[in-house]
């Protein structure tokens, strides 16, 4: 069986989609898999670095304001679905997968009508503008909410499964995690952060503030991911504040092994993104969550809202993060460890260890469905 999987443009597409190809993977030794992005997206970094082959589409997502560049984006939603064509045809997939965002569009448009079984997956409760483009395309809808069921004209395509996430999440303990990191004994705490893979500026000089505090304190340590689009700017300002030479400060543009990072954390802050907030449940950690107001519908805050008052995270709005605010608010849970207990505790309440098995089941039904259909 061959398997091609598309979502791209940010790690919120493609970690859930490197999940699905890990747990196939894992499960379906014969299956061979494959990926389609484009060509500047970050999915090129994250599938490269594990061995998957990857095939290019032209395309670029619909702004949501006026914008001359959705007439380009418009001109390619409508040409590239013709070239995905003769990605299908060289890579003759048994069913086809995307998991959101607007790289998805093409290549499901383009299976479909050759007649290919093909699904997608929402992570968020309110489904994305490519999954409602795709639904009377696709052959099965995959989310990680009931309630998106709601939202979707193509209610009987719709299984609810959870969110799919990498086996590396239930494989650590703090303990095995920071040996792996290799974060040193005399380290008794640790923070890890991150503001999305494109990079989120306020985010970045909250932590920068957090990272000043921590240099003076070496039984801790802050493991922080700028995102690539704001790596550079960071470094000059820590350099200035002179931090990137203290041993227990670590930044990054981009944590390509997450799993590692979070299950060796103590705390993490961190946008609301619903496959973070999955991955956050899974490994059972305290986290102040920091949504992001820049996306379509709000849903990072309803995500964060929804842990915050069931006690699971903190939430930390933008707009509320002064100088000073984040530090003293990421520094005091440090040391409250009656407070990380609770966190954590009842963040675990929200995971779903069953979601890998859910949706492997649902592709091998997808499968097996059409070549029946083809039978008759």
């Amino acid at each position: 069986m061959r398997v091609l999987i598309t979502g791209g443009g940010t790690g919120g597409h493609v970690t859930p989609a490197l999940a699905i190809a890990e747990n196939i993977k894992q499960n379906e030794k014969e299956f061979e898999i494959a990926f389609v992005g484009t060509k500047n997206g970050i999915e090129n970094r994250l599938v490269g670095a594990e061995g998957y082959k990857i095939y290019h589409v032209k395309v670029k997502g619909i702004r949501r304001s006026l914008s001359p560049a959705n007439i380009v984006a418009l001109f390619y939603a409508v040409k590239s679905p013709h070239d995905a064509k003769k990605i299908i045809k060289e890579f003759k997939p048994d069913v086809v997968i995307g998991t959101g965002g607007y790289v998805c569009w093409p290549i499901l448009k383009a299976a479909s009508k050759m007649h290919i079984p093909t699904m997608v997956h929402e992570s968020n409760a309110i489904p994305g503008l490519a999954v409602k483009m795709l639904q009377n395309h696709v052959n099965c809808i995959l989310t990680n909410f009931e309630q998106t069921k709601d939202l979707l004209e193509q209610k009987h395509k719709v299984v609810c499964v959870g969110n799919p996430t990498k086996s590396a999440f239930l494989g650590y303990n703090t303990e095995s995690a920071r040996k792996a990191a290799n974060i040193p004994d005399n380290i008794k705490k640790v923070i890890v952060s991150c503001g999305g893979s494109l990079g989120a500026e306020r985010v970045n000089e909250a932590m920068l503030e957090v990272m000043r505090s921590v240099a003076e304190r070496p039984d801790v340590m802050h493991i922080h991911a700028t995102g690539k689009c704001g790596y550079d700017e960071f470094m000059e300002k820590a350099k200035h504040a002179g931090i990137t030479e203290c041993n227990n400060i670590r930044i990054f543009d981009f944590i390509d092994n997450m799993p590692i990072y979070i299950s060796a954390a103590d705390l993490v802050v961190s946008r609301a993104g619903a496959i973070t907030v999955s991955e956050l449940a899974l490994a059972k950690k305290p986290a102040v969550l920091i949504p992001s107001p820049n996306v379509v519908d709000n849903h990072q805050f309803k995500n964060a809202k929804l842990l915050a008052d069931a006690k699971a995270a903190v939430m930390l709005e933008e707009r509320n993060i002064i100088e000073g605010t984040a530090e003293k608010l990421v520094l005091d849970m440090l040391e409250d460890d009656i407070l990380l207990k609770t966190l954590s505790s009842n963040i675990a309440q929200f995971a779903r260890e069953d979601a890998n098995r859910l949706i492997l089941h649902e592709i091998r039904s997808c499968i097996e469905t059409y070549k029946k259909l083809v039978r008759k």
